[in-house]
């Protein structure tokens, strides 16, 4: 990519679009497009067409979606896939139709197997059933993601998908009925320490096992894919490295500084049993995440008591 290209980032005021505005202004990528929902909404075919026409980017990274944590997922199933399948190919289709080449869709880890063989590898996609809970954003980021793939090898674009593991960071989701386990667990352990409670509640056997990625090191793997020139394909983007429920709630209230007790709810969900992805195709080109887990948190804490913790309550 030049320094003078014209890039859009869609979904830039979420946790990862707003990590990537941040990695392209840092890495001296001046020429950004954003537009919020408001005044582009992407589920309005004739709306994303006409701004793909008279906007032309160079670059599209697509980081626009409808997504939660398993609660949202498993009880609001018609919005997860609907949104997310009309959102991918409204934008793909509009991009090539205005003569755009050049595409990061970003993906998700959740596109594989339930049972998949650990760690996961990219070959891995589509060799089993998928975990129920968040089945329909899993089909439509797969579709997503053959969408890419079809429209290279019919039409010739370059169009590159990026699947990143559990993300957490600066402008997380931390609503407790939509959010992912991280953020969740973060504004639950801050509550309890905040209101002296003796213990808290979390869903679940505590055993299943996550890989977590800051999200900024996740904005540095996708422009280091784009600036490196890969033209097609899929690439996993992790940390490499997974720890247990029960593990990251201990970390997570070391940090906080809580000392009650943790209980756990069985009679919830636990998900996947395991997600860990292999990482060797970033590897071999030469990019690792920065981020240690405890130093991510940390941040992520101390962001969240300056912006949000007043609000979140």
């Amino acid at each position: 990519m030049t320094k003078a290209a014209k890039i859009f980032v869609a979904g830039h005021r979420g946790l990862v679009g707003s990590a990537l505005v941040r990695r392209l202004r840092d890495g001296g990528y001046d020429n950004i497009v954003t537009r919020t929902r408001a005044e582009l909404d992407l589920l309005n075919q004739s709306a994303v067409h006409s701004f793909m026409q008279a906007e032309r980017p160079d670059y599209i990274f697509m980081a626009a979606a409808r997504v939660g944590g398993i609660l949202a997922n498993n009880t609001r199933r018609a919005d997860f896939l609907y949104e997310n399948l009309v959102i991918a190919t409204h934008i793909v289709h509009a991009a090539y139709a205005a003569g755009n080449r050049r595409m990061l869709f970003l993906g998700s880890s959740c596109i594989y197997p339930r049972e998949c063989p650990q760690p996961m590898r990219e070959e891995y996609l589509l060799t089993g059933p998928l975990e129920h809970t968040n089945e329909p954003y899993a089909i439509a980021k797969i579709a997503g993601v053959k969408l890419c793939e079809a429209y290279n090898d019919q039409y010739g674009t370059q169009f590159v998908s990026a699947m990143p593991t559990n993300l957490y960071g600066p402008n997380d989701n931390f609503d407790l009925e939509s959010s992912h386990v991280l953020p969740a667990l973060m504004r639950k352990i801050d509550a309890a320490k905040t209101n002296g409670d003796r213990e808290v509640v979390i869903w679940g056997s505590g055993t299943p096992r996550r890989e977590f990625l800051h999200v900024d090191d996740l904005a540095d793997g996708c422009v280091f894919l784009m600036e490196s020139g890969c033209k097609k394909g899929i690439y996993n983007i992790g940390a490499g490295t997974d720890v247990t429920i029960r593990e990251l709630a201990e970390l997570i209230a070391d940090i906080v500084g809580y000392t009650g007790e943790f209980v756990y709810d069985a009679g919830k969900p636990d998900g996947t049993p395991r997600k860990l992805l292999d990482v060797s195709r970033m590897s071999d080109l030469g990019w690792r995440a920065k981020n240690s887990l405890r130093d991510g948190i940390a941040q992520t804490y101390a962001w969240y008591r300056r912006e949000l913790r007043d609000q979140t309550g």
